[in-house]
């Protein structure tokens, strides 16, 4: 007996998970005992910095096991991805394959930690308040929630242990848990931090100045959050969570957040520094004093060098192109305006999309006019690298009411109210007060309401005469406030136009009947070197290739995260985070429009949100119109999923998001990329399929256990740990 103890104490690390951390765990081996340990302030403090240190960070490379990349290193031999994409992925060679290992031993060695640390705290003789150490134990049962939803995410069903397991126990009497029972013990693990004092020397929402990723009060809201979500989503839920209480759940997590300062991150960028506040936020160091950065719950993460190992070959020391976007992500990102360029395929390898023509989307100038969270993510080709630095303009522009042709036009709370009245509507715009600067990119952009659409729309350059002119996309109809951007660089330098003085016609379509609210109206020029911008077409300077590593495989380059300032001497990259504000709203968002539909208020602390207003609160932020009111629950949940892909893209989530609701098998399976050639100064624009993956089978849902751990168990206990599919 006393062999086969010494054989699962050995082999199975879940049971007593007894290496140590050799900076921070103590010497048991009769020395110290636990009860000297527990009985001074500093070791006592020490033994709780030792639970730290397990959680499994956020890894970038996790995109390019998604539909989100197709990594670089494919062309090497044995490289991970190529095996992971043709499927050469067992239990065993499971850890050298997949994107973190296999971290089931390390995440039990954190819970046995913080075990220890539960159990002994509450007899601790320490020289420290009650506050004090019920705050301390608040750390630890916020980090075992954390480490429990960690195995859950990757493992599903595992052992529940929550308690010190002394040598000698009968180990074989332990059983995996079911998901339901470790996520509602996660929960209770978060509900007992959160009842110790909030106060500083307590659990409190903030942190000292020289503390450094610890445990706030903000993280257990985040845990139950993300806990609750996935409990409730396809792949976990048995029917013991409701829609509804996990809704109430989210809406409780929520409100606590929003009560206690926590925001979106809605910084403007200076000029050169970021495209727009969404981009600005990935550069921004996360700040455990919520200073600047009030979004961020815990900042596990670290900072990125996408500049050096997902980076441009065009750039100095670039080592690989990493993980190059699909072009199944950039279909994935709305106009502007709120509508899809593509509403599906017309055949199964995805390469003859349905172009929605509404939106405005051209496929011969496909990146133009499109959320603001592609130009903050993604690298295209003409895109330029230094977000505005070369220079940046804005001129406000306004309505010469005195002009109005065949149209009916009012300005009130602080718009344009137009209804044309005949089948030539046109007013002039104010003229400049001072020559452009012509730089090479020059647009006119507004936000507008309209019930009707506009067809045909025409800008008359001054001096308005015939030839002079340029007609449009239709204005599609759009019932809430929408961006609309129209490129007048060709004109503008056709024309010779935009001098002092010179003004605009806007014909207004070509018929009556139709109405448009228009407002914020602007010309913003930028001027961007040919030097640098991106070239990803065939034999540019960042062409796309199929046997060197440096280069794009897909026609695209990662853009989050990295910064145009980064070098060997100095790394000005971005970070990843563990949890942030935005996710606490889309999970909300996610149960709620389960629980009451899309449109349905809930309480959310002291304001009244539904499931749409929880998204379109992150949709404002990167500066995109609402979803509209009115979508079935089928709908919605179209929306809902592009919203959370476009928003976390590279973020560490899209490879759970996809398997937690069982959609491994339709997003999985291949993806795409675009191959561009320039010909002459234009740009032909070519889709093409990577070959099939085989990564999408049910059993790439979960993680498996070493099979030599899995087989040891099975032989002493009895019992088959293993996860389905993975039986070799």
């Amino acid at each position: 007996m006393v062999k086969k103890f010494k054989n699962i104490i050995g082999v199975c690390v879940v049971f007593l998970c007894i290496s140590c951390n050799k900076q921070l765990d103590l010497p048991l081996d009769g020395r110290i005992t636990m009860e000297e340990v527990f009985s001074d302030y500093n070791r006592t403090r020490g033994y709780l910095n030792s639970c730290y240190g397990y959680a499994v960070s956020p890894i970038l490379s996790r995109s390019s096991f998604t539909d989100e990349a197709q990594d670089s290193e494919v062309i090497i031999s044995g490289n991970q991805f190529l095996n992971w994409y043709n499927g050469n992925v067992t239990s065993s060679n499971f850890g050298s394959v997949s994107p973190d290992g296999s971290p089931w031993g390390q995440l039990y060695q954190g819970i046995r930690k913080c075990n220890v640390f539960i159990e002994n705290i509450p007899t601790s003789t320490a020289f420290a308040s009650e506050t004090t150490k019920a705050g301390w134990k608040a750390q630890a049962h916020a980090l075992r929630a954390l480490y429990y939803l960690q195995l859950v995410k990757r493992y599903g069903s595992v052992p529940l242990i929550d308690k010190e397991l002394p040598v000698g126990s009968d180990y074989t009497s332990i059983r995996k848990a079911s998901v339901a029972e470790i996520l509602q013990f996660i929960i209770q693990d978060c509900r007992e931090a959160l009842a110790a004092p909030n106060e500083q020397d307590g659990f409190s929402w903030n942190i000292y100045d020289n503390q450094f990723r610890m445990m706030t009060r903000g993280v257990p809201y985040a845990i139950i959050s993300q806990a609750i979500t996935y409990a409730s989503s396809p792949l976990f839920s048995d029917g013991s969570i409701t829609a509804e209480s996990a809704t109430a759940i989210n809406a409780e997590a929520l409100g606590a957040l929003l009560a206690n300062d926590y925001k979106l991150f809605d910084v403007q960028p200076t000029a050169g520094n970021a495209e727009n506040s969404y981009a600005l936020y990935f550069l921004t160091n996360p700040d455990d004093q919520r200073s600047v950065d009030k979004e961020t719950i815990y900042g596990l993460g670290g900072r990125q060098e996408v500049w050096r190992y997902a980076g441009l070959p065009s750039t100095a020391n670039q080592e690989r192109a990493g993980h190059c976007p699909t072009q199944g992500l950039v279909d994935a990102y709305e106009m502007a305006n709120g509508q899809s360029p593509i509403l599906g395929y017309q055949d199964a390898d995805k390469l003859l999309p349905n172009i929605n023509t509404a939106s405005g989307y051209d496929p011969n100038n496909p990146y133009v006019g499109r959320d603001p969270r592609f130009y903050a993510s993604i690298f295209f080709n003409g895109a330029s690298k230094t977000s505005r630095e070369q220079g940046y303009e804005e001129y406000p522009i306004t309505l010469q009411l005195g002009t109005a042709n065949q149209m009916v036009i009012k300005e009130e709370n602080g718009y344009y109210d137009i209804a044309t009245t005949g089948g030539d509507p046109f007013i002039q715009t104010s003229p400049l007060t001072a020559d452009l600067k012509l730089f090479p990119s020059i647009t006119l952009e507004f936000e507008y309401q309209s019930t009707t659409g506009i067809n045909r729309p025409e800008l008359f350059f001054s001096p308005i005469a015939g030839g002079r002119s340029t007609t449009y996309p239709n204005i599609p109809a759009a019932a809430d406030w929408t961006k609309h951007t129209i490129d007048i660089s060709a004109s503008v330098a056709r024309l010779n136009w935009g001098k002092s003085g010179n003004n605009l016609r806007f014909d207004v379509g070509v018929d009556g009947n139709r109405s448009i609210r228009i407002r914020n109206i602007k010309l913003i020029e930028q001027s961007v070197a040919s030097s640098n911008l991106v070239e990803t077409f065939v034999g540019g300077n960042d062409q796309i290739s199929n046997n060197s590593r440096k280069n794009t495989r897909t026609g695209y380059y990662l853009k989050k995260y990295f910064s145009h300032s980064s070098n060997l001497n100095s790394v000005a990259d971005g970070f990843m985070r563990l949890f942030r504000l935005a996710e606490i709203y889309l999970n909300f968002a996610e149960s709620a429009y389960q629980s009451h539909g899309p449109d349905v208020k809930i309480a959310v602390g002291n304001q009244m949100m539904s499931a749409r207003d929880a998204v379109n609160f992150v949709r404002a932020r990167a500066g995109m119109p609402e979803i509209p009111a009115g979508l079935s629950k089928e709908q919605f949940e179209l929306r809902y999923r592009n919203e959370r892909r476009i928003e976390f893209a590279f973020e560490d989530h899209r490879y759970f998001d996809v398997r937690r609701w069982k959609i491994l098998e339709q997003t999985d399976r291949f993806v795409t990329g675009m191959r561009i050639e320039k010909v002459g100064n234009n740009f032909t624009y070519t889709r093409f399929k990577f070959e099939n993956r085989n990564a999408w089978e049910d059993k790439f849902l979960l993680y498996p256990i070493n099979k030599s751990e899995v087989d040891k168990v099975l032989r002493l206990t009895g019992e088959n740990w293993q996860n389905p599919g993975w039986l070799e």
